[in-house]
């Protein structure tokens, strides 16, 4: 796994020793992207202008929701939402803050798999206040999720 980070973006890599349009399925259909991310998105889609919304499933997370609105697919090669980071506070409406963008895309590594990269963009807009903990959290956020998709697509 890669890492590279600044103070308005994160990017991390991770080598699927998978099919690409095994990878590609686990991103693009919003139920099998609810399973390995931890949200139950049934009855979802991921089209581009949509939003797709589900609870969180993980132990502890059970009152947040993942929450995106889908920006660009390209199939078997990106996709990209966007979503309010780290909304873990019932009490604030995030819609009134700038969301971030969260785009993943799939390289092919010859004769090793998928280099699938998730960058999520846009931190230096989030209130001053809550800026750096939202970026801390994802940073770690993102190695743990890349881990969850290659754990479930090499099922």
């Amino acid at each position: 796994m890669t890492t590279a980070s600044e103070t308005d973006r994160i990017e991390r890599s991770i080598l699927i020793k998978a099919p690409r349009e095994h990878v590609w399925r686990a991103l693009s259909n919003a139920e099998q992207f609810g399973v390995w991310f931890g949200a139950d998105m049934a009855g979802q889609t991921f089209k581009p202008g949509q939003r797709a919304r589900g609870r969180m499933t993980m132990e502890g997370m059970e009152h947040i929701f993942l929450d995106v609105v889908l920006d660009r697919i390209e199939p078997q090669d990106l996709l990209s939402f966007h979503w309010h980071p780290y909304p873990m506070d019932q009490t604030i409406d995030y819609t009134q803050e700038q969301p971030t963008l969260v785009t993943f895309t799939l390289k092919d590594a010859p004769g090793q798999g998928i280099l699938l990269t998730v960058v999520e963009s846009g931190f230096d807009q989030i209130p001053q206040h809550r800026r750096r903990q939202a970026f801390e959290m994802h940073e770690g956020g993102w190695e743990f999720q890349l881990k969850n998709v290659e754990r479930y697509v090499s099922q």
